[in-house]
């Protein structure tokens, strides 16, 4: 049996969690998952989870380390990926070594979907809503394609802008900009419905879900930072929608 020490193995727990947290888990989850590994490793572990840090401890000896958190885009492929070798390492089917290495794979690996698979997702999210609203054909497309446009204007300024919520907020704008065009000039039918619609893409849906499940946990302070995020994305969204409206109207003169 190979030799660990108690600091290797509260290093690699802290790693775990921070991966997690990082990539979408909520706080629950990564304190459970981190403890789980730390058992599975012979050596029952402390752990404290927060928005911007995950703290580590070992309850034999003295062994704790501190790991900040920056919590950015989420990837939910990740979060399954370190829940599967956390079970596989629970059941012995992977070696410590084995797990740590896979680790530091996932933590490095940066897997992300094609940019056609990515568009088309974004606008197949944006027609949903326009059938709710029980909407004209030519509006369904039209949605469709404004939301792709929206998506990859935000995720273009994301690419050159690290400012926090900047990216939705002019993603936004030229959803309204365009949507509202189209409804001046008579091709769309209905350019609220688009609006809507097409704002789907950019709807922080995880961070709304993640802070619902966080408060109802009792987890307040990182439900609460959660829905602080949501909520100013929200507003992003909304600030940008009227922009573009009142762009419009000075431009176009509608």
């Amino acid at each position: 049996m190979e030799t660990i020490t108690a600091t290797e193995i509260v290093t690699l727990c802290g790693q775990v969690g921070t991966i997690l947290l990082e990539n979408g888990a909520e706080t629950a989850r990564v304190e459970n998952t981190v403890e789980y590994v730390g058992r599975a490793a012979n050596l029952p572990v402390v752990c404290h989870a927060t928005m911007t840090g995950i703290f580590v401890s070992s309850e034999k000896d003295a062994a704790t380390r501190i790991f900040k958190v920056r919590v950015g885009d989420f990837n939910l492929q990740k979060v399954d990926d370190i829940n599967t070798l956390s079970r596989q390492f629970y059941r012995h089917e992977i070696s410590f070594k084995k797990l740590k290495k896979e680790v530091q794979s996932v933590d490095h690996e940066s897997r992300d979907f094609s940019w056609l698979v990515k568009c088309i997702g974004a606008g197949l999210v944006s027609m949903p809503p326009m059938l709710l609203f029980k909407a004209t054909w030519g509006d369904l497309f039209i949605a469709f394609f404004v939301g792709i446009i929206g998506y990859l204007i935000s995720q273009f300024v994301a690419h050159h802008n690290k400012t926090p919520y900047i990216p939705v907020a002019l993603g936004s704008l030229a959803i309204s900009f365009i949507a509202n065009v189209l409804g001046d000039v008579g091709v769309a039918h209905d350019a609220n419905y688009i609006i809507i619609s097409a704002l789907m893409p950019l709807v922080p849906g995880v961070p709304m879900t993640n802070s619902l499940r966080e408060i109802i946990e009792r987890n307040t302070i990182s439900g609460l930072v959660r829905a602080t995020d949501a909520v100013m994305s929200g507003i992003s969204i909304g600030s940008g929608v009227i922009v573009g409206q009142i762009l419009m109207q000075t431009i176009w003169g509608g």
